[in-house]
């Protein structure tokens, strides 16, 4: 096996297209195809199922695929363990972050990380979750940046604990629960249990959302199925539609404004929470580059919580 070939094959069953993977390696569309004919016919078989615009491993592409991953990860490994002994500080890093304040942070801390480390090429992912996750399991991406239930966590990968962030109830403003509400010491708002919301209607995160097992659970706990007017993978638009006063919703810490008039926030009473953490692999070897780019994030998730 090249390393060289073993790329290849990688970044064709990534981008799910021959074309692309052409475009991402900087190599010819005839020349990669080529390539894969060639090891194709070394094998006797053929590694993927070939449509005009989905190219997927067969049985035999899967075995590929699971060994080429590993080896390019001990490359991987050894250079930056090298590259950390003589203090080199070049390589590649890709990172991965859920779309909005993901990027965000990432827009914050890059350019002190860049003046570090000048030579080191970063690869900027905005990912769901989910897609994190697989990744950094296959080896395809090196570090994660999510906001994860501790229950949702896979055991084959490792996290480091960020902040915790709480989540808030909002509600429009021209809603009146000044008689349910108390004022308890410690809690940063109003403190309103969600049961009295049972009438109210809720744009909620999509299915596929890690936040969503948390919500699911103070609907539970409060003994009631909320009336749903859509889903969202976008925390803004949850926000707008509360603003428009069409219905209310569960809000991470970090997308309370205080200062909107038109949106009343409270806290729960069971103060409800998930965490932000970093992702990687527990078998790949964390750089320097690695552990100072957490580093810069960690910094940044704790001043805006």
């Amino acid at each position: 096996m090249e390393l060289k070939q073993l790329e290849y094959i990688v970044k064709i069953a990534e981008e799910n297209n021959i074309t692309h993977a052409s475009e991402k390696l900087y190599i010819t569309q005839s020349a990669l195809n080529q390539q894969l004919l060639k090891l194709e016919k070394e094998l006797g078989t053929e590694l993927f199922h070939r449509s005009r615009t989905n190219w997927h491993p067969t049985e035999a592409g899967e075995i590929y695929l699971e060994t080429a991953r590993e080896i390019l990860a001990l490359k991987k490994n050894a250079y930056n363990r090298i590259f950390d002994l003589t203090n080199r500080k070049k390589g590649y890093l890709s990172i991965g972050f859920t779309p909005n304040r993901g990027s965000t942070m990432f827009s914050a801390i890059y350019p002190n990380f860049h003046k570090k480390y000048p030579a080191i090429v970063i690869e900027p992912k905005e990912l769901s979750v989910s897609q994190q996750l697989e990744l950094i399991e296959r080896h395809a991406l090196d570090i994660g940046f999510l906001t994860l239930p501790e229950k949702q966590r896979k055991p084959t990968l490792s996290y480091k604990l960020i902040c915790r962030e709480e989540i808030y109830l909002a509600t429009p403003s021209s809603m009146d629960f000044t008689s349910c509400t108390s004022r308890i010491p410690g809690y940063d708002f109003p403190v309103l249990p969600l049961k009295y919301l049972s009438e109210q209607s809720f744009v909620l995160m999509y299915k596929e959302s890690t936040i969503l097992s948390v919500i699911n659970d103070l609907f539970r706990n409060a003994g009631f199925k909320p009336t749903t007017l859509f889903e969202t993978s976008s925390t803004n638009t949850i926000l707008s539609m509360i603003r428009a006063g069409l219905c209310c919703g569960l809000i991470p810490a970090h997308y309370v404004d205080k200062t909107d008039s038109n949106i009343s926030f409270y806290s729960l009473p069971e103060r409800p929470g998930w965490e932000i953490v970093s992702c990687y692999s527990k078998t790949a070897y964390t750089s320097q580059a690695a552990e100072d780019f957490i580093s810069l994030a960690s910094k940044y998730w704790k001043t805006k919580m």
